[in-house]
């Protein structure tokens, strides 16, 4: 049976973003890491390089979408990042991040780790957040 390929999942920030990945067949998220964000040029070449690293066949990112279902200042920026990620050739989707990073924050809590080490992994854990639930609503659709 051919290997499929993996999925990768961004929570973008305006000084870090989180990096997730999904196993080859597509069931699982696990984080890869937070990217510090230097430019607009480096941050696309480490997806990229990641991307061709996973022989990733889309990338997902988290979209700040408001309660309100409105598109905020965060989204625009969002939006303007995926614009710049469209030269790597992958297809990129938004999925709504609503929750995330509070989701996130409370399952490093409870898992008791200290406020520094927290604040290390947040985003990682936003990005596997944000990937898992693209995951299993793909997954929803195809079994329907």
């Amino acid at each position: 049976m051919e290997e499929q390929r993996r999925i990768i999942g961004l929570d973008v920030g305006s000084r870090t973003i989180g990096i997730a990945i999904s196993d080859p067949l597509g069931i699982t998220a696990q984080g890869l890491g937070v990217h510090k964000r230097t430019n607009r040029l480096a941050d696309v070449e480490e997806i990229s390089r990641l991307a061709e690293l996973y022989q990733a066949e889309r990338i997902v990112v988290g979209y700040p979408v408001s309660l309100s279902g409105q598109v905020s200042r965060q989204a625009q920026e969002v939006d303007d990042f995926i614009s710049r990620l469209m030269v790597i050739g992958l297809p990129v989707e938004r999925e709504d991040e609503r929750f995330t990073t509070k989701i996130a924050e409370r399952a490093l809590i409870a898992a008791d780790l200290s406020r520094a080490k927290r604040k290390r992994v947040i985003d990682q854990q936003a990005a596997i957040l944000i990937l898992q639930g693209y995951l299993d609503r793909i997954r929803s659709k195809e079994r329907k």
